[in-house]
């Protein structure tokens, strides 16, 4: 059975429910019911492991989530403990300890921290690393061997820290130059200076890191500092700008229509090196500008029209004058900007706009014509005769021979010569006989200095004229020329 138990009024305890279960065969031998005295806590049944397994289970469940966030114990990253860290955590430490880190410059010099020469870290690649391969719940992992590291330091920002601590431990480099002399360019070579070698303050920091102390000594021995810009890169940029010199100009299709000589090429440029030490070429605008402005003068031409001679056979015989393109020089607003464009990347060859008149070519067939009846000598063009005058061919003895020859020598000077015992007439020798052309076996056309009457048959076969005439046509009838003889 059940009973309420009633409060006691000297007791603000609540009344307390106490149950009797009947555990014998039979009601009568029930225990029976009665108060609990005040004060006095029913016995309870034994549940000790709700209050102990609870917090045991908070407590390992916390350590399984921590094992999953955390590096295992035991891990350095180049020195710096990041055991029971976070990454983020471990990426701090190994900033903050590398920027604290500091060089000692000789045995009792200035210190230099890491953040003053501008040293970094894959900080964050590092401890992302280090739990990736090292997280807490692994523990095989826990107590690993120390993980390397590599520094590095900006050697600009490195330089001056050092510059400053120790000045006296520096000379400046000199840099190799590129100059403008005697038609060419050539090389100023470079000088090595000295100062504090980086590579020797980088290793310091490491050892300093991942060390006890947080400074570390570094020599002060005077180290090579070698020139940013070195002989070999000056020679190179000379190389390039000589072999640039050789075709500058401003061009017409394939001709260098105006060429520029050296000096005021130069004149143009400038071949230096940047903080690096590359060297570039630059060009200055304004000064090819003036000679932008002469361009037309020495570009604009009219065309010049040529003529060619030519046989029967239409076989050209001769270019009496070559015939040559007029051109007239296009818009030049942008040549000069554009051509200091072209040199930086060392191209010296500048195309001009230009448009072309092209020239006309005439063609003259030429003809000797020699009227033996009338003894006339005609120069025909294109069967137009253009000029004449008298001559005097052979005579009956020996005639000039009729039809149609081409002119098959020229000679400016010779000795003619003939002899016949049985015949006087052709026993004879004259000396320097000019403008000689040959046509037919021993006849030619010749001057003639020993007689003045012209107009009548006075040769040996030959057709003769005064030597200005002779030279006239010595020049106007190239060999292959034609030459037509009839009475």
């Amino acid at each position: 059975m059940t009973d309420l138990a009633t409060k006691n009024e000297a007791d603000d305890t609540a009344p307390t429910l106490v149950t009797d279960t009947p555990s014998g065969p039979s009601p009568q031998e029930s225990a029976p019911v009665e108060w609990t005295p005040a004060g006095s806590a029913v016995p309870k049944k034994r549940r000790r492991w709700l209050w102990i397994g609870i917090p045991a289970l908070v407590v390992a469940g916390g350590a399984a989530a921590a094992s999953m966030v955390l590096i295992a114990p035991g891990t350095s990253v180049g020195g710096v403990s990041v055991g029971f860290l976070t990454e983020g955590a471990a990426t701090d430490a190994i900033e903050q300890r590398l920027a604290e880190t500091a060089v000692v410059l000789g045995a009792d010099g200035p210190a230099l921290s890491g953040a003053e020469l501008g040293a970094t870290i894959e900080a964050a690649a590092l401890a992302g690393g280090a739990f990736a391969e090292r997280p807490l719940w692994n523990l095989p992992q826990w107590f690993g061997d120390p993980i390397d590291v590599e520094i590095a330091v900006d050697p600009a920002m490195a330089a001056e820290a050092l510059r400053d601590a120790l000045p006296a431990a520096y000379t400046d480099p000199t840099p190799a130059a590129v100059v403008f002399s005697d038609g060419q360019f050539t090389v100023t070579p470079a000088v090595d200076g000295a100062g504090i070698d980086l590579t020797a303050v980088t290793a310091a920091l490491g050892s300093a890191l991942g060390g006890a102390s947080s400074d570390s000594i570094v020599s002060t021995d005077p180290a090579v500092v070698p020139a940013a810009a070195t002989t070999d890169a000056a020679q190179g940029a000379a190389d390039t700008a000589n072999a640039m010199l050789g075709t500058i100009g401003f061009y017409v299709g394939d001709e260098r229509t105006v060429p520029v000589d050296a000096a005021t090429a130069a004149n143009w440029l400038t071949i230096a090196p940047d903080e690096t030490g590359a060297f570039s070429i630059t060009a200055d605008a304004a000064k090819i500008q003036s000679v932008v402005d002469t361009l037309p003068a020495a570009v604009d031409r009219s065309p010049v029209n040529g003529t060619v001679v030519v046989n029967s056979d239409n076989t050209v015989l001769s270019t009496s004058e070559a015939g040559l393109d007029g051109r007239v020089l296009g818009d030049t607003s942008s040549i000069a900007t554009d051509f200091a464009a072209q040199l930086s990347s060392a191209n010296g060859v500048y195309t001009l706009p230009v448009g072309i008149t092209p020239a006309t070519t005439t063609t003259l067939a030429r003809l000797l014509e020699v009227d033996l009846g009338a003894q006339v000598l005609y120069l025909k063009e294109n069967g137009a005769v253009v000029d004449s005058w008298p001559i005097s061919s052979g005579i009956a003895e020996s005639p000039t021979h009729t039809g149609h020859y081409r002119i098959n020598s020229h000679i400016t000077s010779q000795t003619m010569t003939s002899s016949d015992p049985d015949n006087p007439y052709w026993n004879y020798e004259v000396e320097n006989v000019q403008w000689v052309m040959y046509y037919n076996g021993d006849q030619a056309f010749h001057g003639v200095y020993w007689h003045n009457d012209f107009g009548n048959p006075r040769s040996h076969g030959c057709v003769g004229m005064p030597n200005s005439q002779a030279k006239r046509i010595y020049d106007w009838a190239p060999t292959g020329a034609d030459v037509w003889i009839h009475d």
